[in-house]
């Protein structure tokens, strides 16, 4: 399938509520439109997610977040290594804070997530895996996994052993940064 192909139908499969198993920046995930509560769902029921915990939201740019704009890009900017910033939650949707009142995101530095995400607006990923198994290094180990509840499926090769998920920074109201993970 030619990249072209790959991208309409990612893109088609989101736009229409589904969900789509890609490579990010670091390891393979599991992506639905933030803006579809009913998208998002769909992840939680696949990877069989515990309902109160919050995913990360990749973003193709800080401009998606108005009003932490700035604090996304100073902290991620110098990063060598795809960084995660939490901030205090400020008119996010209650399906994306799950009881919650701060949200992470991440900028996305993959060409072809990146056009994803501009296309049809930021998206969840938590990683592609059931709760409690090993994360898919593979596209087939997240076929798998998931079978027919992904919509599409985009092999972005094999994650080598050295690529971790993003590291966690949460940024605090009075400045303060907390290095999570």
């Amino acid at each position: 399938m030619t990249a072209t192909n790959l991208f309409k139908e990612t893109t088609t499969a989101l736009v229409s509520g589904g969900i789509v198993v890609v490579r990010t920046d670091t390891i393979y995930g599991i992506i639905a439109r933030v803006a579809d509560e009913k998208a998002v769902e769909k992840v939680y029921i696949a990877k069989q997610r515990d309902p109160s915990k919050q995913c990360i939201v990749l973003i193709a740019d800080a401009s998606s977040v108005p009003a932490h704009a700035e604090l996304i890009e100073f902290y991620t900017e110098a990063e060598t290594i795809p960084t995660s910033i939490v901030v205090p939650a400020s008119d996010e949707p209650s399906w994306l804070l799950r009881g919650g009142n701060s949200v992470a995101y991440r900028i996305v530095h993959d060409d072809f997530l990146k056009k994803v995400i501009q296309k049809v607006g930021p998206v969840i990923a938590p990683s592609a895996n059931p709760e409690n198994l090993p994360v898919a290094q593979t596209i087939e180990q997240a076929r798998a996994y998931f079978g027919t509840m992904a919509d599409v499926y985009v092999d972005g090769g094999e994650v080598p052993e050295t690529i971790h998920a993003s590291q966690i920074l949460r940024i605090s109201c009075d400045g303060t940064v907390e290095h999570l993970r």
